[in-house]
């Protein structure tokens, strides 16, 4: 098949930042080898961006208004990666109703508002395809809906925000401060004017969201994601947990256990010797556990236009591969039926280990009343570490056996209320994923 003989699927993108603009360029840069592979050959033919201000070589038809584009006769796929949810969901919903394919980079969108979307979409027999809404350019998507499709998945954890990633590295490398760190990473482009989703974990948790409804069959359900953001930890944190082994991650984990799920984004204590421990930088990872394969890792660039537009044109291409609009191979999460059954678990019920900062004044009997405490409330102490003092306060470390959330907390109270402990009690789950 020639060139010219190939299909001609005609693409429309709204919104050319980086990676609209970085779609583009992959189209054109790639156009001989993708056309191999597919026997298609992509034309973007509208483009719709917020300024004109900007050099769009190539495209018949580029404006302000992205309707014009889900409007678009000539437009076979529109690819949205304009990021929020208006005027975004309206328009992916307006480029459904008229019969086109959707390609889209917005995981807040699929994570918060994507079930109607999803529901419209297998209505017509058209792909609402999102690969490059969760990790950028690695294709974690494709691999939980198709390549671990024989597996029951038990549990995934990731680094799914390169931000927050860079920050807890350069903190462990460099011992410096969150808040210096953060200047930086917003002066290096990886964080935003205003760092909230990142720093936070709502990004990480928007990805989550949407790995665990594959992973384990279920909905959406964004407000069950548990969410906890990283600017309480200080370079202590990260030494004291390195002399105990460890190191700190924040991490996006979701369990599924005898119907009940659990998905949270916080802070993590995981062994040096893990392989996610090790994921540093702006870098992402996930790892998967299926009941057939075991721990499957997937890692690579979280972020960047040419990493993102990779996973678009992925999409493309998936999209391109159908002839005659033929309904869809794979369910757009990935299942035929959906599971009705499944139980959000709240954050107060979760168990696991505990890695404590305490700040007490330098007095006779502080850790035997903090350690009284732990025992009433049912938990023991599997490590522990007395820093010098400063003739005024000491830090106490602790590292606990398992425990039940709410047990834990109610012990953390009744620590906090001795007249010797001088600031809230510093505390992160600590994890094993059994590498």
């Amino acid at each position: 098949m020639t060139v010219a003989d190939s299909k001609v699927v005609k693409v429309g993108i709204c919104g050319y930042g980086t990676v609209g603009s970085g779609t583009l360029s992959l189209l054109h840069g790639n156009a001989r080898e993708i056309t191999r592979k597919t026997g298609v050959r992509f034309e973007v033919c509208h483009v719709a961006s917020r300024s004109l201000q900007v050099d769009i070589s190539g495209v018949a038809r580029c404006g302000t208004d992205p309707f014009a584009v889900a409007a678009d006769p000539e437009v076979d796929v529109l690819v949205e990666t304009m990021g929020g949810f208006d005027p975004a969901y309206e328009l992916v919903r307006q480029a459904l109703e008229n019969g086109k394919h959707v390609v889209t980079a917005n995981k807040a969108l699929i994570a918060e508002r994507g079930m109607p979307l999803i529901e419209l979409a297998e209505s017509k027999g058209l792909i609402l395809a999102y690969e490059s809404a969760v990790a950028g350019g690695i294709p974690i998507i494709k691999a939980l809906r198709e390549g671990l499709a024989a597996n029951r998945i038990d549990w995934l954890a990731g680094i799914i925000n390169g931000t927050g990633n860079f920050i807890l590295t350069e903190m462990m490398e460099k011992q410096r401060e969150f808040a210096d760190v953060l200047i930086e990473a917003q002066a290096l482009g990886y964080a935003e004017a205003d760092p909230t989703f990142d720093v936070e974990g709502i990004d990480a948790a928007h990805k989550l969201t949407i790995m665990a409804a594959i992973a384990f069959g279920g909905s959406l359900d964004f407000d069950a994601t548990y969410t906890e953001g990283i600017g309480a930890v200080t370079p202590e944190d990260i030494a004291y947990a390195k002399e105990l082994g460890y190191h700190i991650k924040h991490l996006g984990i979701a369990r599924l256990d005898s119907g009940k799920v659990q998905t949270r984004v916080h802070p993590t204590l995981i062994s040096e010797k893990q392989l996610l421990a090790n994921v540093h930088g702006v870098g992402n990872a996930v790892l998967v556990h299926g009941h057939a394969v075991g721990n499957t890792l997937y890692n690579g660039p979280g972020a960047g236009a040419e990493a993102t537009a990779s996973s678009v044109v992925a999409d493309l291409i998936d999209i391109g591969r159908l002839r005659d609009h033929s309904t869809p191979a794979v369910p757009t999460l990935g299942f035929a039926k959906q599971k009705s059954d499944l139980r959000p678990v709240s954050i107060e019920d979760i168990e696991t280990e505990y890695y404590l900062r305490i700040t007490a004044q330098d007095i006779v009997g502080v850790m035997a009343d903090v350690s009284t405490e732990l025992e009433r409330h049912g938990i023991g102490i599997d490590a522990l570490i007395q820093k010098e003092s400063d003739g005024k306060h000491v830090p106490i470390v602790i590292l606990t056996d398992r425990a039940r959330e709410s047990e834990l907390n109610d012990a953390l109270r009744a620590i906090e209320a001795l007249d010797s402990v001088t600031e809230p009690v510093m505390r992160i789950r600590v994890e094993n994923f059994g590498e």
